[in-house]
């Protein structure tokens, strides 16, 4: 990452500064600065997105309306990628760091693979929590996860390679597919939540509905329409019908959660749309290439008890992946550091941002009209917020780590 103008000790003092008389105001208005009483769970749904959203095909029947009533009760949108048919772990990445991928030099495609295993630490959303657990039901090797989990702090990281005490536990494969369902993917969070009570951070990366798509399911019940190929059609009806395979695995996981009575909240994202829509030049339509869906749920306990909110009232209805950890700690009226305030200001002010993989991985960013804007339409103010974020992300990643040296990163005032 290039070093931004200006970099020095006491600039990043001054951020520092700044941003915890940020974080003061922001606590004022939560209840909650213990979130070690709660449970959060992220859900990385690989390549789950919504079919009927895409511009120039119609699908016979809503295969989602599971999720998408949760989502019409929650807090919840459209998240920006910054993949298009790949780039998981860079989701992945965003979503747990608070870090933007388009503020680091292209040749750094893979922060999983390139940075993080070679920092001395890695600051990411489990540093807020004690006990933490990941889930992945494939191999623990692809995108160096083992090494990118003990950076994280992970003290389990269970996946189909994994042994003894770090044993999978569920991992039947769904109908014809050779990838463990969601429904297995789910009932190990549970099982996880069975034998560790205490509140803890839990990831889970699914895999059921990754690529191929084809013949992976006993029938597929929709039909497709619209301008595409005969074989396209075929591979969009299949993912269509493991989508909704996955609306109903994760209606019955929201319903297990709101059994347990302690405090539990989720975000669940698709990470990125399955790269199956190429028969209209899907790049004229960009922004609808990048838009995933994702809801944060607080289980029945929970908004019982103050810790998470039935649904936050907010304008955010497209969220940069970089930014849905600050959505979140919102979402459970959680009192924030110095950090998580500026992630809050980045989302409340700024426009979505991610990478463009359609135009050589340029800035996308994208208002709240779901347009795309452009830094030159930034005024003063979202400017150098725009500035203080980049500056903060060059100290983290590539400079002196100074903010590392004082609260910044766990102070909750």
């Amino acid at each position: 990452m290039d070093k931004p103008e200006g970099y020095s000790q006491a600039r990043m003092i001054s951020i520092v500064e700044k941003y915890s008389k940020t974080a003061t105001t922001i606590n004022k208005k939560r209840s909650q600065s213990n979130i070690n009483k709660q449970t959060l769970i992220y859900v990385l749904s690989e390549s789950f997105s919504d079919p009927t959203r895409v511009p120039h095909l119609k699908v016979s029947a809503d295969p989602i309306p599971k999720i998408r009533k949760i989502k019409q009760e929650t807090t919840s949108g459209k998240m920006l990628s910054s993949g298009y048919g790949g780039g998981t772990a860079n989701m992945e990445y965003m979503v747990d760091t608070s870090l933007d991928l388009s503020f680091f030099s292209k040749t750094l495609t893979t922060p999983f693979t390139q940075l993080v295993p070679n920092q001395k630490k890695a600051y990411a959303i489990t540093d807020l929590f004690k006990n933490k657990n990941a889930i992945h039901t494939n191999t623990g090797t692809f995108y160096r996860r083992v090494a990118v989990y003990k950076k994280f702090g992970f003290q389990t990281f269970r996946n189909t390679d994994s042994t003894g005490n770090q044993k999978l536990h569920y991992t039947k494969k769904i109908q014809k597919s050779d990838l463990i369902g969601d429904d297995e993917s789910y009932n190990n969070v549970l099982w996880q939540l069975k034998h560790k009570q205490a509140g803890q951070f839990i990831s889970l990366a699914t895999m059921q509905n990754h690529l191929p798509y084809t013949n992976k399911y006993y029938h597929d019940a929709y039909k497709i329409h619209g301008k595409a190929s005969k074989n396209t059609k075929k591979e969009i009806t299949n993912y269509t019908q493991g989508i909704h395979l996955t609306d109903s695995s994760t209606r019955v996981f929201i319903n297990q959660l709101d059994k347990i009575q302690r405090p539990i909240t989720v975000l669940w994202y698709g990470d990125h749309l399955a790269g199956i829509y190429n028969g209209d030049s899907m790049a004229r339509y960009n922004i609808p290439l990048h838009e995933p869906d994702y809801f944060i749920y607080s289980n029945s306990y929970a908004r019982q008890h103050g810790y998470g909110q039935t649904k936050l009232r907010t304008n955010t209805k497209v969220a940069g992946s970089n930014t849905l950890s600050a959505l979140v700690l919102a979402h459970m009226n959680q009192k924030v550091t110095p950090y998580y305030a500026l992630i809050t200001e980045v989302l409340e002010k700024l426009p979505a941002m991610a990478t463009d993989s359609q135009n050589g991985d340029a800035t996308l960013l994208v208002n709240q009209n779901n347009q795309q804007t452009h830094l030159n339409k930034l005024n003063a103010k979202q400017r150098q917020l725009y500035e203080d974020y980049k500056m903060v992300q060059y100290d983290l990643t590539a400079g002196k780590s100074y903010v590392s040296k004082t609260n910044f990163m766990t102070k909750i005032n």
